[in-house]
């Protein structure tokens, strides 16, 4: 059982961001008493259930925190990384940071404004009797997507890294579409290129970042493109092809080989669609070029919205 404690201040790497957004000093419950509704490599997502106060009802919150069997490493120093970034970002499409702290055995925890679901989780869950996603649903998400997208690569020179439908959150139905998850982002150079480690989810990645190809803010946009796959399929990219094991595996993962990374990179196939779709499907090909020069930047995609 965890014992309560208070926000540390101890964060490692250049500037701090505030330890926690709310005025009052923040306790952190103990697990049996929080929801689980989410994990990740490492990592498990709590919802936190906020009491009222002055009478006034709060907004829930959503901790990420180290589990108790993850090494510290990569683990923690990418939670420390997310917390640095996400404490510095603030577009009504990217999930809101409230604080950091560490448990008292010294478990990192992250504290994010809450969602009701991630866009993968509303897939998984999507009846397949309806078939794809409406038109007018995928254009809802593609303008918040491309908007968070524009933000980070135009305002704070940052790629992504890890775009994909789990990284999507969703608030009731499809009021409010935000971009979470900063664990394993890239700054972009002068050159417009990155020289950090690409690291992202295996079957969501770009071609060039399999090839030692150059990393720029296109390998979001590809993973962009999978993601309206996911949504015009109901299924994850490659999904019939490979291992389901390998569903979650990264590009820096030591199990890979060259026979592991076929057929990561390319363009799946899309079942036959409707008319009424014409238009999001020349959007995932066009998103899904293998050459990363012909894909539209984000600001690209949103002037096909509008226009």
């Amino acid at each position: 059982m965890e014992t309560p404690c208070t926000p540390t201040s101890n964060f490692r790497g250049g500037d701090k961001p505030p330890i926690n957004g709310n005025s009052s000093p923040f306790i952190m419950p103990q697990t049996p008493f929080m929801t689980k509704i989410g994990f990740g490599t490492g990592v498990s997502v709590y919802h936190l259930h906020r009491s009222p106060r002055f009478g006034n009802e709060r907004s829930p919150w959503a901790i990420k925190k180290r589990n108790a069997r993850a090494l510290r490493g990569n683990i923690t120093e990418r939670l420390y990384k997310e917390a640095k970034i996400l404490s510095s970002l603030d577009h009504p499409n990217i999930v809101g940071f409230r604080g950091f702290t560490t448990t008292p055995d010294g478990r990192e925890v992250l504290l994010m404004e809450e969602c009701t679901q991630s866009l993968g989780d509303f897939i998984e869950s999507f009846s397949k009797d309806y078939g794809a996603f409406s038109p007018p649903t995928i254009y809802q998400v593609v303008s918040s997507v491309s908007r968070a997208l524009q933000y980070l690569h135009e305002d704070q020179k940052l790629i992504h890294g890890d775009i994909k439908s789990f990284n999507v959150l969703i608030k009731g139905q499809f009021e409010s579409i935000k971009l979470c998850d900063f664990g394993v982002s890239l700054n972009i150079g002068e050159d417009g290129t990155s020289d950090e480690e690409y690291i992202g989810t295996l079957p969501w990645t770009a071609p060039e970042a399999l090839e030692d190809g150059p990393i720029t803010e296109k390998v979001d946009v590809f993973a962009f493109g999978l993601t309206i796959y996911e949504m015009l399929t109901l299924k994850q990219p490659h999904e019939n092809s490979c291992d389901d094991s390998l569903m979650d595996v990264t590009v820096e993962s030591e199990i890979l080989d060259d026979s592991i990374e076929e057929p990561y990179g390319t363009r799946p196939e899309l079942p036959p669609l409707g008319s009424e779709y014409s238009d999001v499907v020349a959007l995932f090909n066009w998103c899904t070029e293998e050459n990363y020069k012909k894909r539209p930047r984000a600001r690209d995609m949103l002037s096909v919205l509008i226009a």
